[in-house]
């Protein structure tokens, strides 16, 4: 059966845009976000710029495009994180979502960055997709906590409830504050800081899971 010109096409276009995202992550891995450029992604595929434009409506589109990968990459990574089986059903798994965690970001820091760090200046993507894409890595984490209760502060029980409908305000609170430490001890890892004090990255990771753990409310 002859393939159709529409199905071709299709094909090429879906090849071309996962060009123009592959040179785009190779930016950021060297030069981080400021270095993304169109013009410079075109150059090393031998096309002009305005053509690059055929797949993505600009650069925002482009770095959007980015972050949903990411945080669908991510959030894999994380629901591949094993259960801590039936041998010690009581054990959280939030020691292997935190490894897995850490293990996706140390394996591609430059994207982790992309997710995280201070937006890029003149990015103004309100995208309720990465919103989406948001809420399913941290969907991943309160599933995993067992935290029940209220957080004693009346306010803050509020806009935990308007930030996560259903989930009890403690549980919720546990989310944020567990990330948060995660996020902070992850950050400074990627960003060679650890290794500069000559400081063990893997026992201080450990303990700091443990911490979390042990302080969760």
């Amino acid at each position: 059966m002859a393939r159709s010109a529409g199905g071709i096409r299709d094909r090429f276009r879906s090849q071309m845009r996962q060009e123009v995202k592959d040179a785009a992550l190779r930016q950021l891995a060297a030069g981080g976000p400021q270095a993304l450029s169109v013009n410079a992604i075109a150059k090393e595929l031998g096309v002009s710029g305005p053509a690059l434009y055929r797949y993505f409506a600009g650069r925002d589109a482009l770095l959007t495009e980015l972050i949903l990968d990411a945080y669908a990459d991510l959030t894999r990574a994380l629901a591949g994180a094993p259960a801590p089986g039936e041998a010690a059903p009581e054990k959280s798994r939030l020691p292997a979502l935190a490894d897995a965690y850490r293990a996706w970001a140390v394996a591609q820091p430059h994207r982790y960055r992309l997710l995280f760090s201070a937006p890029l200046p003149g990015y103004d993507a309100p995208d309720d997709r990465l919103v989406a894409a948001a809420r399913k890595v941290m969907g991943l984490i309160l599933a995993a906590l067992d935290t029940t209760g209220r957080t004693g502060d009346a306010t803050l029980d509020a806009q935990l409830g308007v930030w996560w409908p259903g989930v009890e305000p403690a549980r919720a609170l546990a989310g944020i504050t567990g990330w948060s430490r995660l996020h902070g001890i992850v950050s400074l890892e990627i960003e060679g800081n650890f290794a500069s004090m000559g400081v063990d990255a893997d026992r201080l990771f450990e303990r700091e899971v443990a911490s979390v753990l042990s302080s969760a409310p």
